[in-house]
């Protein structure tokens, strides 16, 4: 199996989009992750769904999570509400890496091993120039992938 064979359209989202938008993206479609682009439309970031959800959730309880006990359902209902005036960027850990990105003739145990390499839950798949996105890979498929060759 070949990434370009792997490959399947995936959401997208660029660094400006609105936070709230890509959250309801994510839950929409139950993703776990959204591939950020840049103006090019060339992979830029991965956005898991656990950031997202950390930009949520108040720094005190992150710190101290027996925290959470204390807050009442009222309040946790709008946990979202962190996200309003925010972008995609705002959400991007500081440090984000470069996404895993795997070239077409790329075989499956190469784009697994960058998933195992970068703890990915998916690959972006680009032509030979590494500009045009092809299509993502995700964990779960690649694994679904793999369990159907296997004897």
């Amino acid at each position: 199996m070949r990434a370009r064979d792997l490959a399947v359209e995936y959401e997208t989202v660029g660094v400006d989009t609105d936070a709230m938008a890509a959250a309801r993206l994510m839950a929409e479609h139950r993703l776990p992750a959204l591939l950020v682009v840049d103006e090019e439309g060339a992979p830029k970031a991965i956005l898991p769904a656990s950031q997202m959800i950390k930009i949520l959730v108040p720094a005190y309880v992150v710190e101290d999570p027996a925290l959470a006990a204390v807050i009442d359902e009222r309040h946790a209902d709008r946990l979202c509400q962190a996200l309003k005036g925010r972008t995609v960027r705002d959400c991007l850990s500081k440090t984000v890496p470069a996404p895993p990105v795997a070239e077409p003739d790329a075989t499956a145990l190469e784009v697994a091993a960058q998933m195992a390499q970068v703890r990915s839950p998916l690959v972006a798949v680009v032509d030979k120039s590494g500009t045009r996105l092809l299509g993502v890979i995700t964990a779960s498929h690649l694994l679904e992938q793999l369990l159907i060759a296997a004897p």
